[in-house]
C-alpha cells in the first residue's frame, strides 16, 4: 500500500489517500478544494471505498459531501460528533467562515468503540483519543506502521483545546494512552503540517515531557 498527503481547504488541512494495489483508497479529512481533489483522483483512477473522518471541524469536513457524491461511498465520524456534519455551529465554520459557514449531510456510519474497522481490504484498529474534540478519533493501520491521528499529535505540538468541547487534560491522556503506546517508528499522519514518528514525538515533544 501506498499513501499521500495533500493539504486542501481553508487551513490547507492534509486530507490523506491511502491506496492499494488494486487503486482502491480510503480518504482520509478531505478538507475542501472539492474539484481539484475529486478530478486528481479520477485522473490516477482511483476508487475511494470510504471516507473517514478524525473529527468533524469544519477543515476537515469542506469537501466530504463532493467526495461521497462523485465516487458514492460512506463517510464514517465517531458518534461524539454525530450532529457536527450539519451544524456550522458545532462544526466551528460559523465561528471562523461567517457566511461562508459550511455543513455536509449526516455521516453514513457512526463509531461507536473501539473496534477493528474492516473496509475491503484496510483494517484499522480505532482509538478514541479525544481532547482536540469530543469525538477525535485515530486510526492506526498496523501492517504499514501508520496512525492517521487528526489534530490529537502533531509534529514538536498538540491539538488546540480551546475550542468547544476542547479539554488539555483529557487530550494528554488521549495521546499518553493511546498513541504513545503505538511502535516507536509509527509514523503519524497528522491533520496539519508534516508527519512524524511516535518515537520523535516521544523524545522532542515539548508538550509531551515528562510523558
Amino acid at each position: 500500500m501506498n499513501w499521500t498527503q495533500i493539504p486542501l481547504g481553508p487551513l490547507q488541512t492534509n486530507a490523506y489517500v491511502l491506496m492499494n494495489e488494486k487503486k482502491e483508497a480510503v480518504i482520509f479529512d478531505p478538507g475542501g478544494n472539492g474539484p481539484e481533489f475529486i478530478n486528481w483522483l479520477k485522473d490516477q483512477s482511483i476508487n475511494p471505498l470510504a471516507i473517514l473522518l478524525t473529527h468533524a471541524h469544519f477543515d476537515h469536513i469542506g469537501a466530504v459531501d463532493e467526495v461521497r457524491d462523485a465516487f458514492n461511498c460512506p463517510v464514517y465520524i465517531h458518534q461524539e460528533e454525530e450532529h457536527w456534519l450539519t451544524d456550522p455551529n458545532k462544526n466551528g465554520s460559523s465561528r471562523f467562515l461567517g457566511d461562508a459557514a459550511i455543513s455536509a449531510q449526516p455521516a453514513d456510519h457512526l463509531l461507536t468503540s473501539e473496534d477493528l474497522l474492516h473496509i475491503g481490504e484496510f483494517t484499522f484498529e480505532v482509538f478514541h483519543t479525544p481532547g482536540h474534540s469530543p469525538g477525535s478519533v485515530s486510526y492506526y493501520l498496523a501492517s504499514e506502521g501508520i496512525v492517521f491521528s487528526g489534530d490529537a499529535l502533531f509534529k514538536q505540538s498538540i491539538g488546540r483545546t480551546d475550542l468547544p468541547g476542547g479539554n488539555h487534560e483529557q487530550l494528554l491522556k488521549s495521546i499518553h494512552s493511546k498513541l504513545l503506546e503505538l511502535p516507536e517508528d509509527t509514523t503519524v499522519a497528522s491533520g496539519h503540517g508534516p508527519t512524524t514518528t511516535i518515537g520523535e514525538e516521544m523524545d522532542g515533544n515539548p508538550f509531551l515531557s515528562g510523558f
